[in-house]
């Protein structure tokens, strides 16, 4: 059975250049025989975090966050895609992770950062570490940094130069860490239940 891997976005910005590595990254998912689909935190349009999705009464939560919640139980890992924001993370990508928590639990995650920059997100991907392990996630140490994006994905989302052809060894190494701890987690979980 393929892996069921999510792939979350957050910018809401009108020129949304992340949205291209986005894409890509389902694409190479999918070409590596993966059941990978695209969580656009600007599509699902997740009011401003009032209630977390547990603090509903069943069967009451709004159909977007009951959808999502599923399709979140369900994910064998999740691939998170995020701008910088003033060294910080993409306001729309936290607020859509903050109204689950025991959805997240147990399943291995990675971080893919963008910028328009040389630096790539580095400082929101290190801020995305800390909080995905603090929602129950196991965070791969594998990384990739997408800085100058646009010199390095076409707006097709195609690999562009020197900067494409690096990204995707980059990428390629990234997504068999993330296999291999998607696997191993699988196993662990016929083996024994998780604690809590």
């Amino acid at each position: 059975m393929a892996d069921r891997i999510l792939v979350f976005y957050g910018s809401y910005r009108s020129d949304r250049a992340g949205i291209r590595l986005a894409d890509y990254i389902v694409c190479a998912l999918k070409n590596r025989g993966a059941d990978a689909e695209l969580v656009d935190a600007k599509a699902v349009d997740l009011p401003m975090l009032d209630r977390m999705y547990k603090e509903y009464p069943k069967g009451e939560a709004p159909a977007p966050m009951e959808a999502l919640a599923a399709k979140i139980r369900e994910a064998d890992g999740f691939i998170f895609v995020t701008g910088e924001y003033n060294w910080g993370m993409q306001p729309g990508l936290k607020n859509l992770t903050d109204h689950f928590l025991e959805e997240w639990f147990w399943r291995p995650a990675g971080i893919v950062s963008y910028s328009a920059g040389r630096l790539g997100g580095a400082h929101a991907n290190l801020a995305w570490h800390g909080t995905l392990a603090e929602m129950g996630m196991v965070v791969i140490s594998s990384t990739v940094a997408v800085g100058q994006i646009t010199n390095t994905l076409d707006e097709n989302g195609a690999p562009v130069g020197d900067a494409g052809k690096s990204f995707e060894r980059a990428f390629g190494r990234f997504a068999d860490d993330l296999t291999w701890w998607i696997e191993a987690s699988k196993r662990q979980r016929e083996h024994r239940a998780p604690p809590f």
